[in-house]
């Protein structure tokens, strides 16, 4: 049975419990994403709303270009993103808001939404506001206690850093360190909320900790901090995995209630894992690159990958390959190339067996090693920078 959430039209249905529906065979929760997610269904069933060629042509008339995640429908979904440049294009500058649960280090999966912000804050000259959050960790894995979970904020904080932000624009905050200024927002959205929309969205019963069962109300509060900040309204845009849009549904709907506008939402799809099913995640370490992996992890993780290869290199040559199942060129196409030349060159040869498998992991293994080499160059200067950008109360 797959698991999905409300749409924006009925905040009390549970589609937790939705069955016989064959498309129904993997798993989007913010906390677990597993199976061959249908995009597509998601978009349906959430209530957003495609990001279709009117809404690219207008980021490119802004931008002056499109980046490669939006070209190629990774960025693929969105909740009011054309107010956001109505707003814009009226002199209103907007700011963006995104974040991380600290339960470990980070992998390549979770650079690719920050990869897009930081595109986002040069394109458009506006402060993102980035969330660390220790005490979601805390709450949801009882094997984890609020030392583990802050430290591993400090070092994701470092990752973020390292991607080249503008210190000027950006803050980072971690939830323990803030909650001064964090908890009375989210007190302001914890009295609109109610129990049943909060167990509708979340599944959550009567064995749920009544931390968990609050959280969602932590998460909300950055959507209203640069109000809070600025003094006046601040339009927000969250670019984040499709997976986080249920805690935000439930913020749009109190939003008003409590004199804020509303966030918009940019959402991509999910980095896919190098066994070839579902997601890139932490708890599988075999199947994910860290930004703290030696060259000698990347190369026996990604050696080890499914690939869309035949059983051998004469029949590959002969029959072909089958790049669309292929880990190798999902990795390519979701972070590690942006010319599209490349992507479709690599492509027509899989297909054509004028490629085999050895050949592609051995480029996108020096290309994973390039960039983290870079990364990791970034990651220790940004351990001088970190007070530069962390919001303490």
């Amino acid at each position: 049975m797959g698991r999905f959430f409300i749409t924006e039209g009925n905040p009390h249905l549970n589609l937790m419990e939705e069955k016989n529906n064959p498309k129904e065979d993997y798993v989007v929760t913010p906390w677990e994403a597993s199976g061959n997610i249908d995009y597509e269904d998601l978009i349906e069933r959430f209530g957003t709303s495609h990001i279709d060629k009117e809404l690219l042509d207008r980021i490119e008339d802004i931008t002056g270009e499109l980046h490669f995640m939006l070209a190629r429908e990774i960025f693929y979904s969105h909740r009011d993103f054309n107010w956001i440049l109505d707003e814009y294009e009226k002199g209103n500058h907007f700011a963006m808001y995104t974040g991380r649960g600290p339960s470990g280090h980070t992998h390549v999966g979770h650079l690719m939404p920050w990869i897009f912000a930081k595109w986002l804050q040069d394109k458009f000259d506006v402060e993102l506001y980035f969330q660390l959050t220790d005490d979601e960790k805390f709450l949801f894995n009882f094997d984890m206690d609020q030392e583990t979970t802050h430290a591993y904020a400090l070092e994701n904080a470092l990752d973020v850093i390292a991607l080249g932000f503008d210190p000027e624009k950006t803050h980072i905050l971690i939830d323990t360190d803030y909650i001064s200024t964090l908890y009375p927002i989210a007190l302001k959205v914890a009295k609109r909320l109610n129990f049943s929309n909060v167990k509708a969205v979340f599944g959550f019963d009567n064995s749920t900790n009544v931390g968990s069962i609050f959280y969602t109300t932590i998460q909300s509060a950055p959507c209203f901090l640069p109000t809070e900040l600025k003094g006046h309204d601040v339009p927000v845009v969250i670019p984040c995995g499709i997976d986080q849009d249920p805690h935000f549904r439930l913020t749009r709907d109190v939003a008003s209630k409590i004199g804020y506008l509303k966030p918009a939402l940019l959402h991509n799809k999910l980095a896919p894992s190098l066994d070839g099913t579902g997601k890139m995640s932490a708890s599988m370490p075999k199947t994910t690159i860290f930004t703290t992996d030696t060259p000698e992890d990347v190369k026996s993780k990604l050696s080890n990958a499914f690939t869309g290869g035949c059983i051998s290199a004469k029949e590959q040559r002969e029959k072909g390959g089958n790049p669309d199942i292929c880990a190798i060129q999902n990795y390519r196409y979701y972070i590690f190339e942006e010319n599209d030349e490349i992507i479709n060159d690599i492509y027509r040869r899989c297909r054509d067996g004028d490629i085999l498998c050895g050949e592609c992991k051995s480029q996108l293994i020096e290309k994973v090693n390039t960039f983290l080499k870079k990364h990791k160059k970034g990651r220790e200067k940004a351990k001088d920078l970190l007070s530069d950008f962390l919001l303490t109360d």
